[in-house]
């Protein structure tokens, strides 16, 4: 798999019919490696690793129902109190960031009513926070702390 801009960090890797597993570590299950799962890996080792975000806070990969229609997001990190903190959009390092991808966050974000938002590919991030009062958002440098008690 290609680099990513992400610091480098230590993965636990396994060959399964012949196609290579990376484990996850919220999951707790080795996921078939594409590239977009080399993402998505790299930013719960981001979370978990430079931010510090307490693991149990973390949810990866989960089902949430909008419309009517059954929608996966990638990452999601709660609060303290139980509210969401950040929404992830992970995409493959060929998919280039686009308003596209802004608007598919934003609509899972209808439902999920996160604080802050991240959109990667791995080699470019962005993040993001919520401004409901004036239904925007704002860019940030990098990501705050969530809410502890």
């Amino acid at each position: 798999m290609q680099p990513l801009q992400f610091p480098p960090y230590k993965f636990r890797f396994k060959n399964s019919e012949n196609k290579v597993a990376i484990f996850d570590e919220i999951r707790k299950k080795f996921i078939i490696l594409t590239p977009e799962e080399w993402v998505r890996q790299h930013v719960v080792h981001y979370l978990l690793v430079d931010k510090n975000y307490p693991k149990s806070w973390l949810n990866v990969e989960k089902q949430i129902k909008m419309n009517g229609l059954t929608k996966r997001y990638d990452v999601v990190v709660y609060n303290q109190d139980g509210s969401i903190f950040l929404l992830v959009e992970c995409k493959a390092p060929e998919i280039k960031i686009s308003q596209h991808t802004f608007d598919q966050i934003a609509r899972y974000n209808l439902a999920l009513k996160a604080d802050y938002l991240m959109v990667t590919n791995g080699l470019e991030h962005y993040f993001c926070q919520m401004d409901y009062e004036n239904e925007s958002y704002h860019f940030l440098q990098e990501l705050p702390q969530p809410t502890q008690p």
